[in-house]
């Protein structure tokens, strides 16, 4: 997928904020502050690509949190088509937090 900046650029913030919904079932923290994904890009059709991960490959979330997240990125408002790639490198740990769940964690 050829990312278009301009597209992104618009699409993004509103795609942060709908992926700031989606929670970690074992952590009172959402997928985005916890840094779980990595990635996204939108080409000029709307279409949206995410590169996510989780915070372990045994997690019992592995099946469902990437349906959520295609789900709540294909409602927002102009997008056509959402994929979610899950991705284990570079794996996912509580460095990539964002310092507002460090302190909601009680780790700052």
């Amino acid at each position: 997928m050829e990312s278009d900046p301009l597209k992104t650029l618009e699409l993004k913030p509103k795609l942060i904020e709908a992926l700031s919904t989606v929670f970690d079932p074992e952590i009172p923290v959402n997928i985005y502050e916890l840094g779980l994904i990595y990635d996204v890009d939108v080409n000029a059709e709307g279409l949206v690509g995410i590169r996510m991960t989780l915070t372990s490959p045994g997690c019992p979330a592995a099946q469902t949190l990437p349906v959520e997240v295609k789900a709540k990125a294909k409602a927002v408002n102009g997008v056509s088509d959402a994929w979610v790639d899950v991705v284990w490198e570079p794996q996912w740990d509580m460095n990539k937090m964002s310092e507002a769940a460090k302190l909601q964690l009680g780790l700052l």
